[in-house]
């Protein structure tokens, strides 16, 4: 019996399931890869992400080629005519693919009208199986991220002695909250050069005519496992040491600071997390790294994103729905175009996401998601934008990040307190509040910050459901030595700051 293997754009790696499972018969064994253009009309990607995921299939699909695979690769309308006209061709009785990262994707699959049988096959994209994962969440009262992340350092043994966490405790979050100083040395990230490949994407896209968002321009990512191996031992040797102390620091023209920019290799393939988190421990070992970075960058893969992913398919499709405030505000139009707002914040982080597909997790949370939550965006609405907008986005990904974790949408599943702020903390953590037409400390009148009478009319208009999350009672006080006349006054600004941002100027069509 002919078996086939489908091979979809995010698991571009030779240790993946279904190939490994037919590695001794790689000649015997046909591979199918396929670029769809309907498939990318479902949102405005990105053109930087069109061009990295083609990219890296098409070099991927080479890579399988020099490895002995019996390699198609095309490039469609659609999935369904390519994968019948394929298998037809070569006689296919099974098609055999690696369970997809995203439920929509699983659908379109399941929907799949071939004249073969399609087998999916358990996806090894991460370290905890769906399996694992459904068993250690059915046994908890609660689903906490702490919870999750000190199970897997002693599943992995990772930065472990005699079974207790080396240092002394689990978490050195505290320490990795510094503000930014003036006169911080970053690294310098690695970035490449397009070769032939990857040009002849970047003139593909451009010719697409399909919705398109930001910049192509330069494109300066890698698209091969060697090139995302490069970016490993980058970080490691020269952001890794420092990258702890200011991992929440934003600063105008940084745009990577120490942070790793390996998220979008892992999600692709390219990289595999246990790589990526023993690269760190050892390096912690070799090097004498402070414990605090080390720590705190493990924590990121080997806790968030294997939580995420597992609570993504834990908690099922329902919880795309979830709209815990009922916030149904359209997007702001300056959110697809940097041009249209004076708020320096958030002009900072909207063009550096036009010119790179890229912010560091504090961009996205503490400015963007942020500012949609007091804004009262519809959770939908701005997980959308996250998902078209981020090089690293898949749906998996943004709504567990974004609904639950940005936008409170879930009640409170995934985290203990909505992550609003004020100005205040922007400015704590960032540069962008100097000379900025808003004044900081102001919360009302003209030239008033909307961080401010945005997030105080929040507390307001959501007070009572709130109350019930213990951890933000003490600021809910301040309400009460607020006067009436200046609560009002916000509610109006920010109504009004509602009723002229969400005019959709027609950006997103762009």
């Amino acid at each position: 019996m002919t078996i086939g293997i489908w091979i979809l754009g995010d698991q571009l790696w030779t240790g993946q399931a279904a190939l490994a499972n037919h590695q001794a018969y790689s000649q015997e064994t046909p591979v199918i890869l396929i670029e769809s253009h309907n498939h990318i009309r479902q949102r405005p990607y990105h053109q930087q992400k069109l061009v990295l995921i083609w990219s890296a299939m098409r070099h991927f699909a080479e890579e399988l080629k020099t490895l002995g695979w019996s390699v198609t690769y095309e490039v469609a309308e659609d999935f369904e005519p390519i994968l019948s006209a394929w298998i037809k061709q070569l006689g296919i009785k099974e098609l055999q693919i690696m369970m997809p990262n995203d439920c929509p994707f699983l659908r379109l699959i399941k929907n799949l009208n071939l004249d073969c049988a399609i087998t999916l096959i358990d996806n090894n994209h991460f370290l905890w199986t769906r399996t694992d994962f459904n068993n250690w969440a059915k046994s908890r009262k609660r689903l906490l991220l702490e919870d999750f992340y000190r199970e897997s350092r002693k599943k992995w043994q990772i930065l472990m002695e005699n079974n207790q966490p080396i240092g002394g405790q689990w978490n050195f979050d505290k320490q990795n909250r510094k503000p930014p100083k003036d006169g911080l040395k970053t690294a310098a990230p690695l970035w490449f050069e397009p070769d032939e490949i990857t040009l002849q994407v970047i003139a593909d896209v451009e010719a697409l005519d399909i919705p398109k968002y930001g910049k192509i321009k330069p494109f300066r990512w890698a698209v091969t496992r060697r090139q995302a191996l490069q970016v490993l031992e980058h970080f490691i040797t020269n952001c890794l040491p420092n990258f702890g102390p200011y991992q929440d620091a934003m600063i105008t023209g940084e745009e990577t600071l120490w942070h790793s920019l390996l998220s979008p290799y892992l999600n692709l393939g390219l990289l595999t997390p246990l790589e990526v988190i023993q690269g760190a421990a050892i390096a912690y070992k070799k090097d004498n790294l402070a414990l605090n970075s080390i720590e705190g960058f493990i924590r990121q893969v080997l806790g968030w994103r294997e939580y995420m992913q597992g609570i993504y398919h834990y908690l099922g499709e329902d919880y795309a729905n979830h709209n815990w405030f009922e916030h149904q505000q359209p997007l702001p139009a300056f959110f697809w175009d940097s041009n249209q707002t004076e708020m320096n914040c958030l002009k900072q982080v909207l063009s550096q996401v036009e010119n790179t597909g890229y912010a560091h997790h504090i961009q996205r949370l503490m400015i963007l998601s942020n500012f949609a939550l007091i804004f009262g965006c519809s959770p939908q609405e701005i997980e959308n934008w996250f998902h078209s907008v981020f090089i690293d986005a898949y749906d998996w990904v943004m709504q567990t990040n974004v609904l639950g974790m940005g936008q409170f949408a879930d009640g409170g599943i995934l985290a203990s307190k909505p992550y609003a702020s004020s100005a205040n903390y922007i400015d704590k953590m960032s540069d962008y509040c100097r000379g900025c037409l808003y004044k900081k400390n102001e919360r009302v009148g003209e030239f008033a910050c909307p961080f401010n009478f945005l997030y105080w009319d929040f507390l307001a208009r959501h007070r009572e459901k709130l109350k019930s999350q213990g951890r933000v009672n003490m600021i809910l006080g301040h309400l009460d030595r607020m006067s009436a006349a200046e609560l009002n006054q916000m509610r109006s600004q920010s109504n009004q700051l509602r009723a002229i941002s969400s005019q959709d100027l027609g950006v997103r069509r762009r």
